[in-house]
């Protein structure tokens, strides 16, 4: 199913992103791509260090809706699509929120209110 045209795919290291509710533009530049990437590093490394401290090694993805400040600040995080495990989703959103302050977003990335709206499924114990 094509997605509506307010919304890009932007495929990187095996992941979906997809910002939401921004106008069709080109794929993001070389900047875009290693923010995107350490994003997605610093989330698998918050998920690490939590199942290093004894939680479950349950598997499932949960689609994560995440609104990111132009300073790197998360304003937003929420599930947008759910694993079907309550304890997973939770999961999810405690990794996603570790990550912390992030660098500012790329301006590529950034949507007309100055925010980073992206989508961002992230698979747990694979």
């Amino acid at each position: 199913m094509p997605l509506p045209v307010f919304a890009r795919r932007i495929p990187f290291l095996g992941l979906l992103l997809i910002a939401c509710a921004s106008p069709v533009r080109a794929m993001p530049g070389p900047s875009a791509r290693a923010w995107l990437s350490d994003l997605v590093t610093r989330i698998d490394a918050a998920d690490r260090a939590e199942r290093r401290a004894g939680s479950e090694r349950r598997a499932g993805t949960v689609v994560v809706r995440v609104e990111i400040a132009a300073g790197g600040a998360l304003q937003r995080v929420e599930v947008e699509r759910s694993s079907g495990s309550p304890d997973l989703d939770q999961r999810a959103l405690r990794a996603v929120r570790g990550v912390g302050l992030l660098s500012a977003p790329p301006a590529g990335l950034l949507g007309s209110a100055g925010v980073a709206d992206l989508s961002i499924p992230v698979e747990l114990g694979r």
